[in-house]
């Protein structure tokens, strides 16, 4: 609805009719409003001060004051076509142009700005937004969308508003024509000559309907029809008799659709009496339209009766007015009978609605328990949204912190190769600008020297592998460019890849050092190797040839028991000596890793050992157990020999007053082996295992031996990069047990 106010309104009664008019109100309300009565309801919100001040109270309304309705005018307006209103104060359209198109909204925004005088105010619908003027106005409140005009100036385009149909030249010389006053004339003239027709032949002619109400009559009613108001039956209009024959002509017209009429019907015209003459006929009109009589009166003054015209009998018609009111009366009392059984089965089925009603209204009540169940859910599911939400905007914040904070680069590429994020970081590496966002890698330029991130992330998206690379910048620093899958931990899916460049130079650097220095320790070692197996085949040479020459003193006779004593010292120092060589050059060989791998078969292996050990065993009365589990080992044959070797020796050598028992496992477990070697000796005391493995650790100073063999044993499966572990009690006995990995595509065979 739109109301306009005039602009003589004066500012001491602006607040009150505003406060009026900004309530909706129907078209009904619109109407007592031009009349100057506003019901009570649309002034709820005004005090009881001001409807004294502007109201007059009647009854249960308010009638406005006249000198506050005199300064409103009412009037019709069409918005669409009529001319706006001008130089208007306030204009109020509020939920209207919501109903319209977009470009009709925009064409009345045009007129009702053209209305509005510089400063005045526009109130609109909340449902409304004037988008097309807004440049034009100052937004007075948002909430209640009330707006200030700011141009003075008022320009209107002529497609605002429709000119009349006249303008319009084409039409012109047909609204001027012959045409149209002919076809004027052509219905005047025949309703003239009608009307002449009826006068001059004395007829009255009336058009009734099906309901025998008159539609339309010709002719002079006055005398034959009785004068009343306020009906439009035409039975109700006739005098008795001419009553009794209208009504049993026309329910035979009805019946048979053909004219009837009679003759000789006396009525009272004044102080006389007048015959008339009824006939009746159907009128034919348009298909589909309403079925109409056309009802003929006339004044009797034949003497003889017209063709088809019967003598009206007052008895005759009489009674069959009476059989008609009866066949009526019977016909009325059958639709009663039919409509009290409508009547009942509409009763039965507004029951059974009303039954289906309350069920229903049971199952709404149990819906809205639902309802207000489902709402305390969404309540909670809201809750946690918000604490979602707010945790996404941590995480957003620790993401961004940690970009910002982040030294070393990173990129964030999607599976079309298009830049999706990066650190600060990554300028260093990447020419990279926040415009880049969103662009091919491949357009963006690096200062790398060999570039390789579009190949490598390409396969990275492709395999979902890792690849890390070292690359050098044109500033001399280095990176580790490590390309990995971004993964999306909902669905477990590849969505592109991450770049991440670490800085690597110190590192760099610090490794080419060691490289030098490896370089050196590895010249040194060489040396040192060298030397060892220089040192001990030189030694061996003279050593041999004391051995010899104290041989050939000892075939030399002598009863000097001294002498004797210094040769056995001597003999003894030459074996030791000659064993420690030995182990000397074997040690330096483990250390330098010239050492042969190969299949063993433990079987020939011990029995070398045994044989080597044949006299030591027998003396000892030692017996070897074997439980072989694995009968083949991949390893180097001689230091496996000097590892059993060293360990049957110790387990005989170390013996109680007891025969040495010494057991031999070995077990294969996926790729490892097990070789254990266990004896009934002496045992080791805890605090002194760490020690039989250092070079020359000896417990046993009374026992032979230069405590070098478990060392060099320790070395060998080092070596191997495998362990060895003891496991003793004193009194009991000791147990040695090494684990080595096999080499692959090595499986060594076991019993089945």
């Amino acid at each position: 609805m739109a109301i306009l106010i005039a602009e003589q309104l004066t500012d001491k009664y602006k607040d009150i009719v505003v406060k009026i008019f900004a309530t909706d109100v129907d078209s009904a309300a619109l109407t007592q409003a031009g009349k100057g009565v506003y019901s009570a309801a649309i002034t709820k919100d005004v005090s009881a001060d001001r409807l004294e001040k502007y109201f007059i109270k009647e009854g249960n309304t308010y009638k406005i004051k006249p000198h506050i309705r005199k300064m409103v005018i009412y009037a019709q307006h069409d918005l669409v076509k009529n001319p706006p209103y001008c130089n208007m104060h306030f204009i109020s359209c509020r939920n209207l142009l919501i109903y319209m198109t977009p470009v009709l909204q925009k064409k009345i925004f045009g007129m009702l700005l053209f209305g509005l005088k510089m400063d005045g105010y526009l109130f609109l619908g909340s449902s409304e937004n004037p988008m097309p003027i807004i440049k034009n106005l100052l937004v007075v409140n948002k909430k209640w969308k009330i707006y200030k005009n700011l141009e003075a100036k008022r320009e209107m385009r002529f497609d605002a508003f429709s000119f009349p149909d006249l303008l319009d030249t084409k039409h012109i010389p047909s609204l001027f024509g012959r045409e149209d006053v002919t076809k004027n004339t052509n219905i005047i003239l025949s309703e003239a000559v009608n009307e002449a027709l009826i006068t001059t032949l004395d007829y009255l002619v009336v058009c009734v309907d099906e309901h025998n109400n008159v539609v339309k009559s010709y002719g002079d009613t006055t005398k034959y029809l009785l004068q009343k108001n306020f009906t439009s039956g035409l039975e109700a209009l006739l005098p008795q008799p001419l009553a009794l024959a209208f009504n049993t002509l026309s329910a035979t017209v009805w019946k048979t659709n053909e004219t009837s009429a009679v003759r000789g019907i006396k009525i009272n015209n004044g102080p006389s009496v007048m015959e008339v003459q009824l006939s009746i006929s159907p009128l034919a009109i348009s298909k589909g339209e309403q079925k109409l009589l056309l009802v003929r009166f006339s004044e009797d003054k034949q003497a003889a009766p017209t063709e088809g015209s019967v003598l009206f009998d007052e008895k005759i018609y009489a009674d069959q007015y009476t059989l008609n009111i009866e066949e009526q009366l019977k016909e009325l009392k059958e639709k009663l009978h039919s409509a009290y059984e409508q009547l009942d089965a509409s009763n039965e089925n507004m029951q059974s609605f009303n039954e289906e009603l309350l069920s229903a209204n049971e199952e709404m009540q149990s819906t809205n328990e639902e309802m207000q169940s489902v709402n305390e859910e969404l309540d909670t599911i809201n809750s946690n949204y918000q604490l979602k939400n707010k945790e996404l905007l941590d995480i957003n914040d620790d993401l961004n912190n940690y970009f910002r904070s982040n030294i070393n680069g990173q990129m964030f590429i999607n599976n079309e190769l298009l830049l999706m994020k990066f650190s600060p970081g990554t300028v260093k590496q990447i020419n990279l600008l926040e415009t880049d966002i969103g662009r091919p890698i491949s357009n963006i330029s690096t200062n790398i020297k060999l570039e390789t991130i579009i190949e490598d992330t390409k396969q990275v998206i492709r395999d979902g592998n890792i690849i890390s690379k070292e690359v050098e910048t044109n500033n001399g620093k280095w990176y580790q460019v490590m390309t990995m899958p971004y993964i999306q931990e909902a669905d477990n899916k590849k969505n592109g890849a991450i770049v991440t460049f670490n800085d690597i130079t110190e590192l760099k650097s610090v490794q080419l050092e060691l490289d030098k220095k490896n370089k050196v320790l590895q010249r040194i070692n060489a040396d040192l190797d060298h030397f060892v197996h220089a040192a001990s085949h030189d030694l061996l040479g003279p050593l041999a040839n004391i051995e010899t020459s104290i041989k050939v003193m000892d075939e030399i006779k002598t009863d000097d028991p001294v002498l004797d004593e210094f040769l056995g010292v001597m003999h003894s120092s030459i074996k030791k000596f000659r064993a420690l060589v030995t182990d000397i050059a074997m040690v330096a060989k483990v250390e330098s890793d010239m050492i042969v791998m190969e299949m063993v078969d433990m079987d020939e292996l011990i029995n070398d050992v045994e044989w080597s050990l044949q006299h030591k065993i027998k003396s000892s009365g030692a017996v070897i157990i074997r439980d072989l589990n694995t009968k083949q080992v991949y390893f180097s044959k001689k230091n496996l020999r000097s590892i059993l070797y060293n360990l049957i020796s110790n387990g005989i050598k170390f013996k109680r007053d007891l025969n040495p028992v010494i057991t031999i496992h070995t077990q294969m477990q996926q790729d490892t082996v097990t070789l254990s070697v266990k004896d009934n000796g002496v045992g080791i005391a805890k605090e002194s295992i760490s020690k039989i493995f250092s070079l020359y650790g000896r417990l046993h100073q009374d026992v032979e031996g230069q405590g070098i063999g478990l060392y060099l044993a320790q070395k060998i499966v080092n070596a191997a990069s495998g362990s060895i572990v003891v496991e003793s009690e004193v009194g009991k006995g000791s147990k040695f047990i090494i684990q080595f990995k096999t080499e692959a595509g090595i499986v060594p065979l076991s019993e089945n």
